[in-house]
């Protein structure tokens, strides 16, 4: 169902999680679910993936993750500040000790000077602490610019587990 190295990183990120005793959810919007369903693919992940928000809309990031209106607001949906919020408001509505947030304009519409097809912040947050990374994959294809964030939001995640 997935890309062979997305496989591999998701089965690495089950693993060492497990090893570790750490559980995951994720708070995913352009990704639409793509990054817990690379996790669940694998098997054995029941023991470490707790849940999984898809929060596509504004509404459904104020009202499931508790990311506030106001800072969607003032800086945009698709901003660290609000893949940061999306973060901490997992840890916070979940017993999950790591996390992973995604959210960015996949396209082919939606874009502007400011914020092109193609930009897609993510955070990430766990035991190690809370880190953002913004990614300008371009205009490449609404499948590509999700299947380069799954990859970028399971780096991340082992990045937060220490691995």
């Amino acid at each position: 169902m997935f890309a062979d190295d997305i496989e591999t990183l998701a089965r690495a990120v089950v693993e060492t999680a497990a090893s570790r005793g750490l559980t995951i959810a994720t708070a995913e919007s352009c990704t639409g679910g793509l990054v817990s369903g690379a996790l669940t693919a694998i098997a054995g992940s029941s023991a470490v993936v707790e849940r999984g928000f898809v929060t596509y809309s504004n509404a459904a990031k104020v009202d499931l993750l508790g990311v506030p209106m106001e800072l969607i607001e003032r800086h945009g949906a698709v901003s660290e500040p609000v893949a940061r919020a999306m973060a901490q408001g997992v840890l916070a509505r979940s017993p999950a000790r790591l996390s992973v947030a995604v959210t960015g304009i996949a396209g082919p519409g939606g874009g502007s000077a400011d914020k092109p097809v193609g930009l897609v912040h993510f955070a990430a947050a766990g035991p190690a602490g809370l880190i953002h990374v913004e990614r300008r994959f371009g205009d490449i294809g609404r499948e590509a610019v999700r299947a380069d964030s799954v990859r970028v939001a399971l780096e991340l995640l082992l990045d937060r587990i220490g691995a």
